[in-house]
């Protein structure tokens, strides 16, 4: 069965907030921007600020669309992931980690692409110009080892 998701990159200041998520959790140890699983009738805008609010107490007041990627694991033709990514710029609160994991603000040329999902080091560079996008992704099983990509910047 098909994982629909929302992940949102929090910027500010040109300062970017990662979670590295919890031991046990899909992705632990991984840096990674916050989201999760739509709940049912949910729409993606509603999801994604949930999430925001959920994993960091932060409100998100404008959030940007930037598109969809989709996941593939394994040596399969079957869709595993559908994730609708967004950004803000502009929130309320102060962050504060919750059971997800761990938060920290890195600058843009401080990211940390060798402790993130491989796919990132290709898509986030094109969220952090404001662009639009989406993409295929496949991974080996164990989600490991990114094996091939499609990616398309979106007008």
């Amino acid at each position: 069965m098909v994982v629909i998701a929302t992940l949102c990159h929090i910027i500010g200041d040109n300062r970017l907030l990662l979670q590295k998520k919890s031991e046990g959790l899909f992705g632990e140890g991984k840096w990674n921007g916050v989201g999760g699983k739509l709940e049912v009738n949910e729409s993606p805008e509603t999801c994604v600020a949930r999430e925001v609010f959920e994993e960091t107490g932060l409100k998100a007041l404008d959030l940007k669309f930037h598109g969809v990627l989709n996941f593939y694991f394994g040596d399969r033709d079957e869709l595993d992931w559908i994730v609708y990514v967004f950004s803000t710029r502009v929130f309320e609160g102060e962050p504060r980690a919750g059971g997800e994991g761990n938060l920290q603000w890195f600058a843009f040329e401080d990211i940390p692409y060798d402790e993130m999902w491989q796919d990132d080091k290709y898509w986030l560079p094109l969220l952090l110009e404001g662009k639009s996008f989406r993409g295929n992704f496949y991974f080996d099983e164990e989600g490991k080892e990114l094996l091939g990509f499609d990616l398309k910047i979106i007008k």
